[in-house]
């Protein structure tokens, strides 16, 4: 079993100056080093909220911290960083305060529908002013449904956070132990207040039939269900980002690890979509001017066949690209022939370094596609309902 989450009550201290975060509450979460399904970058999206009088709904998925300027107001007051609602009052002089069921709400279409394991309400900055309890709800509905569609009375919740008490200045994780898909989340505040950001992590579970349609598709992108599942370096920023949809702006949104001292070199483990054989390589080092890697190889493995694929020395894995010299702020395109069945890719690359982006083009093979759609394997979501279950240790 996995150690219980702390939770946070009551109000932080005052802003007293000096750095904001000094006196913010957080915790190590076993699940934040998986996937932010509502993440922007992937599609994620407030699409509608009962009231956002103080500060909008779509400061929720900002990717960056929340920031605190303590003299920035504005007409309606203190301009806040995070969606912050009014103050709810009562139905007379006599019933002044607001009735136990009241509450705000916020409607949250995912960026990559899937398997949620562990939400993060933060709030950051909300002192004396976030919601003295929150919930969270979660439905799956295809296409793209407006907020009257989701709202309407035929549509399907299910309570994934029930109504906790949480914390002001404080980074508020739940784990959710519901192993279905979910396209979309309605965030509750009881009674109102403000929350700075809203973070859904889990893992992707892509649409098989978009994929069936797509034919040859990214096999390692984060919105096709691939995973950046583990890495020999994470020290400037996390392998997951070579992942992410388009390219990178900055170093920072690549993969770069620490200068190596030895005679060792760095590493990525990728699981892909489903089992497949990749046809074309994209290696994209953008960014990386004086701190690209030297040179890059990569392998493949078919973890049906048994094999571990963190044993990196099992002969399951096979080479698919020899060390190559990289240029640096540069995407490297290789075409493939004849590569073999795989389900999880390692690149290597020497000595040390970043890199932007890595695409792994290819095509599902039948029992890949055959898994995805659910025909084996015992249902229909059965790998990643396995994966939850491992995640939450139970």
């Amino acid at each position: 079993m996995t150690a219980p989450i702390p939770r946070f009550t009551g109000d932080a201290s005052p802003y007293g100056g000096g750095d904001p975060y000094a006196d913010y509450r957080t915790a190590d979460l076993p699940f934040t080093h998986l996937a932010d399904l509502a993440d922007r970058r992937l599609g994620g999206s407030v699409i509608a909220a009962n009231d956002e009088f103080f500060a909008e709904r779509e400061n929720l998925l900002r990717p960056e911290a929340p920031h605190f300027d303590p003299e920035d107001f504005g007409h309606k007051g203190k301009v806040m960083d995070g969606w912050e609602t009014r103050r709810r009052r009562g139905a007379s002089a006599e019933q002044p305060h607001p009735a136990d069921d009241d509450h705000d709400w916020a409607l949250i279409r995912l960026g990559a529908p899937g398997v949620i394991h562990g939400i993060v309400v933060d709030t950051a900055h909300f002192r004396g002013n976030y919601p003295q309890s929150v919930s969270v709800e979660a439905t799956s509905v295809e296409g793209s449904p407006s907020p009257e569609e989701l709202l309407a009375d035929e549509v399907e919740w299910t309570e994934l956070v029930p109504r906790t008490p949480v914390g002001g200045h404080a980074a508020n994780g739940f784990p959710v132990a519901v192993a279905r898909r979910f396209t979309h989340l309605r965030l509750k505040q009881h009674p109102d207040g403000g929350i700075a950001r809203l973070r859904v992590y889990g893992e992707v579970a892509p649409d098989p039939g978009w994929l069936t349609a797509l034919g040859t598709f990214d096999l390692a992108a984060l919105e096709n269900g691939g995973a950046a599942e583990d890495a020999s370096d994470r020290f400037y920023s996390p392998p997951a980002n070579t992942i992410q949809p388009g390219r990178s702006r900055k170093m920072d949104e690549g993969w770069e690890t620490r200068r190596r001292r030895d005679q060792g070199h760095d590493w990525v483990r990728y699981r892909l979509t489903e089992q497949a054989r990749i046809r074309a390589v994209e290696i994209d080092t953008g960014c990386y001017k004086g701190n690209a890697p030297g040179w890059a190889a990569l392998y493949v493995l078919d973890a049906t066949s048994g094999a571990d694929p963190a044993d990196h020395s099992a002969p399951g894995w096979t080479e698919l690209l020899p060390r190559t010299r990289l240029q640096p702020d540069t995407i490297h395109r290789f075409r493939l022939a004849d590569a073999p069945p795989a389900t999880h890719v390692r690149i290597d690359i020497f000595p040390d370094g970043g890199v932007a982006r890595l695409r792994l083009h290819g095509t599902l093979t039948e029992a890949g596609a055959s898994r995805l759609h659910g025909t084996l394997g015992g249902g229909g979501g059965s790998r990643l309902a396995a994966r939850h279950t491992e995640l939450n240790g139970r």
